[in-house]
């Protein structure tokens, strides 16, 4: 399924310490939960590792590129268009 050369940029807030790690959309806006708390990075490498096994790629094929320090970031994926990625997310 991935391509060379696609890539595409995505925003998602995500909210730690969740009960469970679940992707869904909320308010327009691609929700991300996940169980580790916000702390040494733990949340982001939750997000990163949720969001590979959700799109079926690699953890290296994502990369934060902005906020990772905030509830919201942006997100670019590498392999896949943004068409395939909210596909494969369901919405």
């Amino acid at each position: 399924m991935n391509q060379e050369g696609l890539q595409a940029e995505i925003k998602v807030r995500v909210i730690p310490r969740s009960s469970r790690s679940q992707v869904l959309m909320r308010d327009g806006l691609l929700t991300v939960k996940v169980h580790a708390p916000p702390v040494e990075g733990a949340a982001n490498k939750a997000l990163i590792a949720l969001m590979a096994e959700k799109l079926g790629v690699s953890k290296a094929s994502i990369d934060i590129l902005s906020g990772k320090s905030s509830r919201l970031k942006l997100l670019r994926v590498r392999g896949l268009s943004l068409q395939q990625i909210m596909r494969l997310l369901g919405e």
